[in-house]
């Protein structure tokens, strides 16, 4: 199998790691950090007049068509520059369950104002009694005539602080850990009923706990058929769990860079400490770990578009370990 990266992708990566190393440096991380909405909004503008923000979607919905690998170039210069900008919960997961699950009206409607960084989402989706479980939803969608009414929490909502609009699961029949009976709804971050509270993460990212307290979304809220929604997010999952080991393959590739770079220019007892012979095996370490972690990285994201779901959540899991 060809790892090559194609020219288009070898200009896409040098264009993301060259703006992150312009706006990124470690002073002014600290400042986006310290915004309102935890970000760059201006740096977020920059990303949409690249393309990244609409690079996996079609492009007749304003996209450019990418892929799972280019979207693990972006994923991977984000993660060597420590990035906050919330391209994980509004382009690949919100974007993502549009992508794979919203009608032609709804990807019409919302792709293109993802694509140029006027529309902001993130995915509610956990709660606090479901751990790791994927399926265990207690948010309880009500059918009330044509309407859902919705109502419960959700918890660790990636940027939910700052979305304009949430894809909330919520369970529309069955079991609290039944897979089948959830569905996918589109609300509103203003509509009545909606309350959140945003925090900071320990990475310096932000997040939020979110209630609903009898939300009301039309029918054309859901995203595809309300209660068969899983296999849907059980896909953007791993497709998001991809992009975060491409993630942390560019952090653990900037600490490898650092790490050698002080080798070289720390000097004890009069040499520089790398000529130190376990200080060199420790940085072999590093590299061994750091290509390794690239390899399954890699595998990961050949892995997002495999049609057979248990094979590609087999594998995604790997990875992630």
């Amino acid at each position: 199998m060809d790892f090559e990266l194609s020219e288009e992708q070898r200009l896409l990566k040098d264009s993301v790691e060259r703006l992150l190393a312009d706006h990124y440096e470690f002073e002014a991380r600290k400042t986006y950090m310290e915004a309102p909405e935890g970000f760059g909004r201006k740096l977020w503008a920059k990303y949409a007049e690249l393309g990244l923000l609409g690079l996996p979607f079609e492009e007749r919905f304003g996209g450019f068509g990418g892929g799972p690998v280019e979207t693990m170039i972006v994923a991977e210069a984000f993660g060597r520059a420590l990035a906050l900008e919330p391209f994980l919960a509004t382009v690949v997961l919100g974007g993502g369950l549009l992508r794979h699950g919203g009608s032609d009206e709804q990807r019409a409607a919302l792709l293109p104002k993802i694509g140029d960084g006027s529309l902001l989402l993130a995915f509610a989706h956990s709660e606090r009694q479901s751990r790791y479980h994927l399926a265990d939803v207690a948010t309880s969608a009500r059918r009330d005539g044509s309407r859902f009414v919705l109502d419960g929490a959700k918890t660790l909502v990636l940027h939910g602080d700052s979305a304009d609009e949430f894809l909330v699961s919520a369970r529309v029949s069955g079991d609290r850990r039944d897979p089948q009976g959830i569905g996918l709804f589109l609300v509103d971050a203003a509509a009545a009923g909606v309350s959140r509270r945003g925090y900071q993460t320990i990475d310096g990212r932000r997040a939020a706990e979110l209630t609903l307290a009898k939300v009301a979304v039309e029918p054309e809220a859901a995203i595809g058929k309300p209660g068969d929604a899983f296999a849907l997010i059980r896909r953007v999952v791993d497709e998001a769990i991809a992009a975060l080991c491409a993630e942390a393959v560019g952090a653990m590739a900037a600490m490898h860079e650092l790490t050698v770079e002080y080798l070289k220019t720390r000097r004890q007892f009069g040499v520089p400490i790398g000529t130190f012979q376990v200080l060199q095996h420790r940085a072999v370490d590093m590299l061994i770990a750091l290509e390794q972690a690239r390899s399954m990285a890699m595998l990961a994201t050949m892995m997002v578009a495999e049609e057979n779901e248990a094979q590609r959540h087999k594998t995604i899991a790997a990875a992630k370990v």
